[in-house]
């Protein structure tokens, strides 16, 4: 089981030194500010991403290691984990989305959006959660989203919505299941953010006018500002924290 921290000194529960960690998903937008924040915080951070060109430059400029990985591959997941040294810190942070109507999307579009939402997070847990498991230690922290407890309008996604609320759920269940054995799995669930993907989202009136009115601080939130959740996540003052989603979506779904 996990062991309650140590230290006393609330800011040095927040400290990562010594601590490595792997995020998925990190060449750019939530993913680079994620890994920069839990280098900042002290750990030793490696960046995997399928984009080698703008995964090693993301890498380089903050001082992080790069692997290349396609998360829906299970067998390329598995090597990455026997490659690496033990890991403290998780974070299952890729993920796409498909805007199309539920009665036009197509087989292809359905399935590559699970493959990477849902398949990608659960092989990475399961074979970076191994070492986890052996060290009996570790975090492990995926992005889930709003759209897994709230259905989003007026795009259509309802393959996105669905594979974050499954991320939830993954995320619950293993929290239950491993607590015992040392290691935490938690996830953290943005509001519209601005990222490359929403900002294109924005060029659509209708999107732009529904996702700010209805977000009771009438903004997107800055990248940065989701990074801050995962590295309390990732650290000993979340200690006695474990199968929660950290929403951190601009008060969007209190209406």
């Amino acid at each position: 089981m996990t062991k309650a921290p140590e230290s006393s000194n609330i800011l040095d529960l927040f400290k990562l030194d010594g601590k490595t960690a792997l995020v998925t998903g990190a060449a750019q937008g939530i993913g680079f500010e994620i890994a920069k924040a839990l280098g900042e915080a002290g750990a030793k951070v490696t960046i995997a991403d399928m984009n080698p060109a703008v995964g090693e430059a993301a890498a380089s400029s903050i001082g992080a290691a790069f692997e290349p990985l396609n998360v829906t591959d299970p067998a390329a997941v598995r090597t990455l984990a026997q490659k690496l040294d033990a890991l403290d810190i998780l974070v299952n942070n890729a993920g796409i989305v498909r805007n199309v109507p539920s009665e036009d999307i197509s087989n292809a579009d359905w399935e590559v959006v699970m493959s990477v939402n849902v398949n990608g997070v659960f092989w990475c847990c399961r074979e970076f959660g191994k070492k986890m498991l052996d060290a009996r230690k570790g975090s492990i922290i995926s992005t889930s989203s709003m759209s897994g407890m709230i259905s989003n309008h007026p795009q259509p996604q309802s393959g996105y919505n669905a594979s974050k609320a499954a991320v939830i759920h993954l995320t619950r269940s293993l929290a239950g299941e491993w607590a015992g054995r040392g290691v935490r799995v938690n996830s953290v669930a943005p509001g519209y953010t601005a990222t490359p993907m929403t900002i294109l989202g924005l060029e659509t009136p209708e999107w732009r006018e529904t996702w700010l009115k209805e977000t009771p601080m009438g903004r997107l939130a800055e990248p940065r500002e989701i990074a801050p959740a995962v590295v309390y996540l990732a650290s000993d003052a979340s200690s006695f924290v474990t199968g929660h989603t950290l929403v951190v979506d601009g008060g969007y779904t209190v209406w």
